[in-house]
């Protein structure tokens, strides 16, 4: 679990996070949402450490992260998996490799040990046979499925996926939101989805934290969303006309 309290973040006289109090929880899929500018990509550099903050604390399975030593924080940073929005595979490496870089940074396993590794992610994200390839014969979604398999080679307690779907057709970003998902259960990993796929929140949006600038608006699960009478979120949500029929139909359904 990841806890979030009084979170602030500001660039000079621009406050961009203005205190956010929240938590992810562990073998969930929690999704962060909100428009341009609400501060929710800010928001996951900090869960990442890659912003220090002025005020609040972040803390993982307990461990405020701030008050760890630089060896603490390391090994912190050992345990999370990330999944980056243009995937961010080397061009010069094999897909392999590409998966088999986070072992060679962070652990001292054997050359087999790590071989054996790379198979198994590879083969569980449905990509068996794709160990020779390079990044530039892969299209969009095997790409997607590179990175993931990166993000879990070293068994990471926390999963951090920016955009995951971005560039991605309909059917292939169902995919992989079904994997994000199916992994995040089958690992028991607390993983965090900087979002604004309204699809994706429908279809695996177990926990949902809404940011309106820089403040926490809403939270809740993709059901509660259906109930939630919030003017911030049903305005964000149901902007398209689609969302405005389904959220009719299941409340007609639930009367």
């Amino acid at each position: 679990m990841i806890e979030v309290k009084n979170l602030h973040k500001s660039f000079g006289d621009v406050k961009v996070l203005k205190g956010i109090t929240t938590s992810f929880e562990k073998g969930k899929t929690n999704l962060i949402i909100g428009q341009s500018g609400s501060g929710k990509t800010v928001f996951l550099k900090c869960l990442l450490g890659l912003f220090d903050y002025q005020e609040g604390s972040i803390a993982y399975d307990g461990k405020v992260f701030s008050k760890l030593t630089e060896d603490e924080k390391r090994n912190i940073r050992a345990e999370i998996g990330m999944v980056f929005q243009g995937s961010a595979l080397f061009d010069s490496l094999t897909i392999a490799e590409n998966v088999m870089f986070p072992l060679k940074m962070f652990t001292k396993q054997s050359k087999s040990e790590m071989q054996d590794r790379v198979d198994f992610v590879l083969k569980r994200v449905n990509l068996a046979d794709a160990h020779n390839k390079m990044p530039s014969e892969a299209s969009g979604g095997m790409q997607k499925r590179v990175a993931i398999a990166r993000a879990i080679v070293n068994k990471p307690k926390y999963l951090f996926c920016d955009e995951p779907n971005s560039g991605l057709d309909p059917r292939t970003s169902i995919v992989i939101d079904n994997l994000i998902q199916e992994i995040t259960d089958e690992y028991q990993i607390t993983t965090v989805i900087n979002s604004h796929d309204m699809n994706s929140v429908m279809e695996i949006g177990e926990k949902i934290v809404f940011l309106k600038n820089g403040l926490k608006a809403w939270e809740g699960s993709n059901e509660n969303i259906f109930k939630t009478d919030n003017e911030v979120v049903t305005d964000f949500v149901y902007s398209s006309n689609l969302f405005k029929k389904v959220r009719r139909m299941y409340i007609e359904e639930n009367e």
